[in-house]
């Protein structure tokens, strides 16, 4: 059986025992000895976190991480997270220099995509953020790179609408959403929504599963209780079904935030998350 799909492990799912959130925030698996198990797995996508990535180029160069990616067949790299970029002051200061980073990563590596957001509900006017959001994509384009802004509960964007508006709003081509099943199953927002947002703004989309109600904060189930996809309550098959149709043709994340996972060898969690990924598609 052959799937016309192709999965990319988010930095998350694959980076093993990397604690969200604190100054460990890297990988303790070897760069290529990820990227070699997700390949093996087959994953044609990866992705690398800001942190994980500063820490990997103290022992690698970016041309050596683009050959690692390029023996392994790896073909759809994701740059993750930038905050702060609609702001002033020091958290702009501090974001420049990180956008720096990974603008600089994503020619090197031939990066489909940089994603951005935000996670502390920052408040901001959508004339602002949307000015902001079109300077960044600017940015991205002199480095043949894509922004994509996620939308989530911990944002201002955090309606299909308030999504629509940033990206329409600033008008760049290579500016657009992805949607994570995630933050779209937590605001309760419908799947028939997420199928009818124009295509063209759609630039990425991530699946996994969980549970609809928690005994603990929205916090602490974002970043230790996810689910592989069909380990939990989430209706997966249906989103995945409703975003084909409506025409959706990119590489599909895989974002799972979970503490057992970590606790796993590499070459586990690469092959249960590809696995159960897979799974979700008909064909």
């Amino acid at each position: 059986m052959t799937k016309n799909v192709e999965l990319l492990g988010s930095y998350w799912t694959l980076a093993g025992d990397a604690q969200p959130h604190t100054d460990k925030e890297y990988s303790p698996f070897d760069f290529k000895d990820r990227v070699e198990s997700a390949a093996k797995a087959g994953f044609k996508g990866i992705g690398i976190w800001h942190a994980d990535l500063a820490h990997v180029l103290k022992t690698r160069s970016l041309k050596d991480m683009k050959k690692i990616l390029d023996d392994n067949g790896v073909q759809h790299v994701e740059l993750e997270f930038l905050t702060g970029w609609f702001m002033d002051g020091e958290e702009k200061k501090q974001s420049d220099i990180t956008k720096k980073m990974l603008l600089t990563a994503a020619e090197a590596l031939g990066a489909r995509h940089i994603k951005v957001g935000d996670f502390l509900r920052t408040e901001c006017p959508m004339a602002r953020m949307v000015e902001a959001f079109a300077a960044l994509c600017a940015d991205a384009a002199h480095h043949g790179t894509r922004i994509l802004y996620e939308m989530m509960p911990f944002s201002k964007i955090d309606s299909v609408e308030s999504a629509l508006a940033l990206v329409d709003g600033a008008g760049a081509k290579n500016g657009g959403i992805v949607f994570d099943l995630w933050h779209i199953v937590k605001l309760k927002i419908p799947y028939e929504k997420v199928a009818k947002f124009p295509m063209k703004y759609l630039f990425g989309v991530e699946i996994n599963d969980g549970t609809f109600e928690a005994p603990w904060s929205l916090h602490e189930d974002t970043i230790n209780h996810r689910r592989l996809c069909g380990e939990g309550e989430f209706d997966v098959k249906g989103f995945v079904d409703q975003v084909l149709k409506a025409g959706y043709t990119g590489p599909w994340g895989i974002e799972v935030l979970n503490e057992d996972l970590r606790k796993k060898t590499l070459d586990e969690i690469t092959t249960s998350a590809f696995k159960t990924t897979l799974a979700q598609f008909p064909g």
